[in-house]
């Protein structure tokens, strides 16, 4: 038998098909049924779905069992523990659905990531009900979140990993919330269409060359981060700029966030061109970037970022970094 024919007939591949191929159609039609969702929903009775488990199916076979035999030897005792058992079954499928009924889910947003990293979404729910809920869980595809426990008017925020793969907007489209209480009988879940979405930053190069060399100027002009010989004045405050630096008496009269400015110091900064970077694949390019950024900001010199389209003038931070990190992610990728 070819290998060709193999994977065709290979049981888990084929089943792995079918089982994509239903999950999608049953994904299109439960959007179509519900429609999107906000940012905060609340799950009501229509919203929540309810199947058996493999235990559920075992425990329902063992119970019909034992009614035929009850019925066969008109058993009084027999007759009393399989109805128990079944009245037991109700309740737990009872149970089961109300444990996700009328719980509110939001999202708490995400931090970006580098691609190949994990993104995780943070999902709140919020119990507003006098019940506690139990064993409550998200998922999406094959990733999930840790299991917890929601008491009366409790909040908790989960967190839902995705892999990712590649720059730019990684959409969590669709993602479920589901629990198994009580007795794992029964499976009761709910989807949420959000359109959640993550950014994700290039992936730095572990390849890069050396970055471009640094540009000195000696005393001539004023910067707020580099030496402190001469008092230059007072400006506005600006994202990055160090608390060192920060005017706290002035704002304490006026109210005002003001940056103290020096002269006299020697200052460096670093261009990045998107056009000088030594390699003619762009996302190579844009990896070299990320790399001479990341490397860059950790020494606290100041750079600046030239990108077809952008450019980002010298400076240092977290704010500076986060700018120009996005730029290269949405490189290409149109409106952000």
């Amino acid at each position: 038998m070819s290998s060709i024919q193999w994977q065709f007939l290979n049981p888990r591949r084929l089943f792995g098909g079918i089982r994509q191929r239903a999950t999608a159609r049953v994904g299109r039609w439960a959007r179509k049924r519900q429609g999107g969702d906000t940012a905060t929903t609340s799950l009501g009775p229509g919203r929540v779905y309810i199947l058996p488990t493999g235990v559920g199916l075992v425990f329902g076979l063992m119970a019909f069992a034992m009614l035929l035999g009850s019925m066969n030897y008109n058993n009084n005792l027999s007759f009393v523990l399989t109805f128990l058992l079944i009245g037991v079954g109700f309740v737990a499928m009872h149970q089961c659905q109300r444990n996700l009924v009328g719980l509110e889910l939001s999202f708490a947003g995400t931090d970006p990531v580098f691609s190949g990293q994990t993104i995780r979404f943070r999902i709140a729910i919020s119990n507003r009900s006098r019940s506690a809920r139990f064993g409550i869980r998200l998922y999406h595809d094959e990733a999930q979140s840790d299991i917890h426990d929601l008491q009366p008017g409790e909040s908790r925020v989960f967190t839902l990993p995705v892999a990712t793969h590649s720059r730019g907007w990684v959409r969590l489209d669709r993602f479920g919330v589901r629990t198994l209480f009580p007795f794992e009988l029964f499976r009761s879940w709910a989807w949420l269409h959000m359109d959640l979405r993550g950014l994700v930053y290039p992936e730095p190069s572990a390849q890069a060359p050396e970055p471009p060399p640094t540009r000195v100027a000696h005393g001539h002009r004023q910067h707020d981060a580099r030496g402190e010989e001469d008092f230059a004045g007072l400006r506005r405050f600006n994202d990055g700029d160090s608390p060192r630096h920060v005017a706290w008496k002035a704002y304490a009269r006026g109210g005002q966030l003001l940056s103290k400015q020096f002269a006299g110091a020697d200052t460096s900064s670093q261009w990045f061109d998107f056009d000088e970077v030594p390699s003619a694949d762009v996302e190579e390019r844009l990896s070299i970037l990320t790399n001479w950024i990341v490397s860059t900001d950790r020494s606290l010199t100041d750079y600046g970022l030239r990108i077809p389209g952008a450019e980002f003038p010298p400076a240092h931070g977290d704010a500076h970094r986060r700018r120009c990190l996005e730029a290269l992610a949405l490189f290409g990728t149109g409106p952000s």
